[in-house]
Order: C-alpha cells, then sequence, then structure tokens
C-alpha cells in the first residue's frame, strides 16, 4: 500500500473511532470493471475492507459518497449490505464489512447456490421495493433510469463497443429506430423504485450463510425487473431454464405481497429490460476488454449474446427484426 493510501485509511479508522485497530496486513484486491481500490485490513482476528476512489475528481468523490448514503438508506431499510464503519469525505475513502471471499458466482451450481438465490430474490423484491425513497441527490451516476441513458449507456453502448468496436461493423439499416421503439417501450413503466443497476452472482457476497449485496453506489430510482433480469440472465453463470422460471415465480410473489401487480404486465415489462440490460453488459464486457485491456470479460461476451438471443425469442420481439438479425450475425462473427 502507498504511502498516501495508508494515509487514508488511517484517517478512516479514527474518524470510526477504530485507533484500536492497527492494521497488521494489508492486501489488495481484485476490483472486476472497477477502477478504484481495494484492500483488506487485518489486525488480529479481525478484518475490514477499505476502499478508496479510482482518482481525485469530483465525480471519483461523488461516487465514494453514494456508496456511503445509499449503503446506509439500503442498511436501514433492511437490505443486507455490508456495515459502513467510515466514510472521509475529503477523501472519498470507505471502511466496510469485511463478507469474505465467496461470491454466489462460487456456489451457484451447488445446493446452498439454489438455496441462496431463492432468498436473494425475496430480499431483492423487498429492496426494490422499500428503498423506493432514495434521495436522488445521492445518485452520483444519474438520478433515474430513464431513456437518455437507455439510448446512450445500453443500446447506444452495445452499438458502439461491441457492434462497430469489437466487431468493426456498419451500422444496419433501421437499427437505430428499433432501439428508439424499446426505449419508447421501456419509458411507459414506472420508476418508482430502487434499481441497483449491476445485480449479478459477483457483486452478491455469502457471509455468515446468507447473500450479501455489494457495488450498490450506483443505485437510482428505476422500474421493477431490471436487477431480476441482471440476476436471471447473468453471463457469469449459466441457470437451467426451469430454475430461472423458478426464481421469478419468487421474485413476483414476493413483489405481490408488497404491491399490487398484474402478472402479465410484468411478463413483458422483465422480458424488455431484460433485452436492455443484455445490450448494456454486452457493450460493457466489449469495452472493459477490448479497450481497458481487463481479458477477464472475454470469456462472458458470447454468453451474453446467447442470452440475448433467448431473450429476443419472445413474441414481444416480432417486430424488432433488425436487432434479431444483428444478434445473429454477431453470434456468428464472434468466436
Amino acid at each position: 500500500m502507498q504511502e498516501k493510501d495508508r494515509a487514508v485509511v488511517t484517517e478512516l479508522l479514527q474518524k470510526a473511532g477504530r485507533e484500536d485497530f492497527i492494521p497488521l496486513q494489508e492486501n489488495q484486491l481484485a476490483g472486476d470493471g472497477s477502477s478504484r481500490r481495494f484492500y483488506r485490513l487485518a489486525s488480529g482476528g479481525e478484518t475490514l475492507i477499505a476502499v478508496l476512489p479510482a482518482g481525485e475528481e469530483a465525480k471519483d468523490r461523488a461516487e465514494s459518497r453514494a456508496a456511503y448514503h445509499i449503503g446506509g438508506y439500503l442498511l436501514a431499510c433492511g437490505t443486507p449490505v455490508p456495515a459502513i464503519y467510515g466514510w472521509d469525505e475529503a477523501s472519498g475513502g470507505l471502511l466496510f464489512q469485511d463478507l469474505g471471499n465467496t461470491r454466489l458466482q462460487d456456489v451457484a451450481h451447488t445446493e446452498e447456490g439454489r438455496q441462496l438465490y431463492r432468498q436473494l430474490v425475496r430480499a431483492l423484491a423487498g429492496m426494490n421495493c422499500r428503498a423506493r425513497g432514495i434521495d436522488s441527490s445521492w445518485c452520483w451516476d444519474s438520478p433515474c433510469y430513464d431513456r437518455s441513458l437507455m439510448l446512450e449507456r445500453e443500446s447506444g453502448y452495445f452499438l458502439r463497443a461491441f457492434w462497430q468496436g469489437l466487431l468493426g461493423q456498419e451500422v444496419p439499416i433501421g437499427l437505430a429506430e428499433e432501439f428508439s421503439s424499446l426505449a419508447d417501450a421501456v419509458s411507459l413503466y414506472s420508476t418508482d423504485f430502487f434499481l441497483h443497476r449491476d445485480f449479478q452472482s459477483r457483486n452478491i457476497m455469502i457471509h455468515a450463510g446468507r447473500p450479501s449485496i455489494i457495488d450498490f453506489q450506483g443505485g437510482r430510482r428505476g422500474p421493477l425487473g431490471y436487477d431480476l433480469a441482471s440476476l436471471l440472465y447473468d453471463p457469469y453463470v449459466d441457470l437451467d431454464e426451469d430454475f430461472r422460471a423458478l426464481l421469478w415465480e419468487d421474485y413476483l410473489a414476493a413483489l405481490g405481497a408488497q404491491i399490487d401487480i398484474s402478472r402479465e404486465d410484468f411478463a413483458k415489462q422483465y422480458s424488455l429490460l431484460a433485452c436492455q440490460r443484455s445490450l448494456q453488459i454486452i457493450g460493457a464486457f466489449s469495452w472493459l476488454s477490448a479497450v481497458a485491456k481487463k481479458t477477464f470479460f472475454v470469456q462472458f461476451i458470447r454468453p451474453s449474446l446467447l442470452n440475448l438471443e433467448k431473450i429476443l425469442s419472445a413474441p414481444y420481439y416480432q417486430n424488432y427484426r433488425v436487432l434479431r438479425q444483428t444478434v445473429r450475425r454477431g453470434l456468428s462473427l464472434y468466436r
């Protein structure tokens, strides 16, 4: 750990009232697609996690502020998230409870994993509804999931990073119009709920026998169904169709205990948002692997494309001929 980071950690421990915690070990942890710096601090038999911002710009501190406020709010709403022990507004450093090393991805195909998934989708329904009062001023990325975000950072991301960037292809005639139509359809749904926006198995830690949610700093107001689709069409874990259907039913039952919702309406909303999420993640994996040179993500591009192809087989997409052809062509070109 650099001396600058060590000074921030010392300040965090002091703000948390943990001057007694003298780190004897400082192990840097990998951070998937994030450029933030993660350290596991050990003192005796106790460990803590320090998260330091990627840089010193205002946006880096804004992301840290979001993590602090949104994390505290989720915890107060009964959501299983790590406790936050300290935050330094000047540096953007955060001090978290250590949830260990086991992710949901690691146990996904075990019987324990299946039970954890079922616990998780029920907790997700609770988070989406109970945390709907989020203060938009906390949100560093955008206050709400909206049409411009869909077109610029989801379908547009797919087009720029995957189709043009990775494959070097020309934009198909009619694709922009179909992306616009898709965004229009999604925009009809209420955004009066809490949206995590990266709810997948590598952002779920297994601690003390239950799932705990991390990486929530990108939270904002948004529609129901997006987070569920992120989990059930997670390219990191290939869920079988029967189990995916069971989890969908578990979520809908938990949701129905909290709000009135039409099964038919939710099914369509979920599918459209699954399409949007898949476009986003294909774009993200393409950019991370080709531009950021994080080759870990290369292996998940094709599974993401296969997920999208499966989603587009639903009857809602009969009029999205160009998008379906584009995804099929992408699968043939990307090997």
